[in-house]
């Protein structure tokens, strides 16, 4: 934070032709400068910093939101592409699923046609 400018000399002056005695205007002047420099006080060149350090964290902010955005977009095309995979997958299996239950079937039907005949 900046200081607040402050010229102990004019100050001094100014109490003294206002009919201080030096001595007392000095004491007062001092008194002045050392509550100046413990406040705590913004100039506009704190103010204009802050508010370049504001936009630049702000640019910061929307490049690692597009950044991230694509990520998931990325991971939603990977997980979309492996959805499909897995359809394929399945759909094969219950192809050869039915396959084989038919074989069965046919198997189970034969059999039990030659248990007739021989009844």
């Amino acid at each position: 934070m900046g200081q607040v400018a402050f010229d102990t000399q004019e100050f001094v002056e100014t109490l003294e032709n206002a009919g201080l005695p030096k001595d007392q205007a000095r004491a007062i002047s001092i008194a002045v400068r050392k509550s100046h420099e413990v406040a705590d006080v913004a100039t506009k060149s704190d103010i204009t910093e802050v508010k370049r350090d504001i936009a630049d964290v702000r640019k910061d902010m929307e490049y690692r939101f597009e950044k991230v955005e694509a990520q998931i977009i990325d991971s939603r095309k990977d997980t979309a592409a492996q959805i499909a995979l897995l359809r394929k997958d399945v759909e094969s299996i219950s192809t050869w699923l039915l396959i084989k239950m038919a074989g069965m079937m046919a198997a189970i039907v034969g059999i039990a046609t030659a248990i007739m005949k021989f009844l």
